[in-house]
């Protein structure tokens, strides 16, 4: 069965695709087609979006689904005219805190992904560039700034991974690949000597491993099974040798792998 799914914000968006995807994850054996519909903010935005809805009903034979996060409920309204089920996420959630807080709502649109806190906006945009400048071992000279750096071989996820933690949490991450030059060393680059603590393995299975490197350099030696095995093996003996802790991020998504860095780390996160 096919359902389509819109998320519906007056800001981003993204607050809806969040909570929304992680409600229909819980739905197996379903064909979920996903739109997203940002910055509806007025009545002709709002009419466009409806017009979306109730084509989607008539091609499905079955009504969209509309997760929406919207401060204001007369463009909310607009929604519940049509053939659709919405689930508006901020009502289910602000009647009980005015109620416990004692206080009502501003009811102001785009708060969380907007610029409402310059300093957590300053700190994301400080740690992004830190991400970007010292990927892939680029540069080393600010690593003693680094709340963590992540080695492991090529393709093994460490460049999203510091991107992800810096845009989620405000954390100052580097990265440095394991070089065939390192791996046959055996041991650590001077740049990472000092830094020691901070330092953290990713791993991976081969044979993940290989696919990744073969849709982007099929039929290479540098995406073989086989070369893709000695240089885990290598990367694990390293972190063995170096007492480095590590993690294999195999079966883990971005979120999972940041969550637990996070706190096998001991990271303070610096933005919500």
């Amino acid at each position: 069965m096919r359902r389509t799914v819109f998320f519906i914000s007056d800001s981003t968006g993204i607050t809806a695709e969040t909570l929304g995807n992680s409600l229909l994850t819980q739905f197996d054996g379903l064909d979920f087609k996903r739109i997203t519909l940002p910055f509806v903010d007025n009545q002709e935005t709002a009419r466009s979006a409806l017009s979306m809805i109730e084509t989607a009903a008539a091609q499905d034979g079955a009504r969209p689904l509309v997760f929406a996060t919207m401060a204001d409920p007369d463009l909310l309204d607009f929604f519940t005219r049509g053939r659709t089920l919405v689930l508006d996420l901020f009502r289910v959630f602000i009647g009980p805190l005015e109620a416990e807080l004692g206080r009502a709502s501003s009811h102001a649109k785009g708060r969380f992904h907007g610029m409402a806190d310059n300093n957590t906006y300053d700190v994301r945009m400080d740690t992004l560039n830190f991400a970007l400048t010292h990927d892939d071992g680029m540069s080393t000279a600010r690593y003693p700034q680094a709340d963590l750096v992540l080695l492991g071989v090529s393709r093994a996820g460490k460049t999203p991974t510091c991107i992800y933690l810096a845009m989620q949490f405000g954390v100052r991450a580097a990265n440095y690949p394991l070089t065939e030059e390192v791996l046959t060393r055996q041991s650590l680059p001077k740049a990472l000597v000092s830094i020691r603590p901070r330092l953290y393995g990713l791993t991976i299975d081969p044979e993940r491993l290989h696919r990744i490197r073969s849709e982007r350099r099929r039929h290479s030696a540098y995406a073989s099974l086989n070369q893709c095995r000695k240089e885990i093996t290598d990367a694990e003996a390293l972190f063995r040798s170096e007492r480095i802790r590590s993690l294999n991020v195999t079966s883990m998504s971005i979120e999972e792998i940041g969550s637990h860095l996070l706190q096998e780390m001991g990271l303070e996160r610096r933005s919500y």
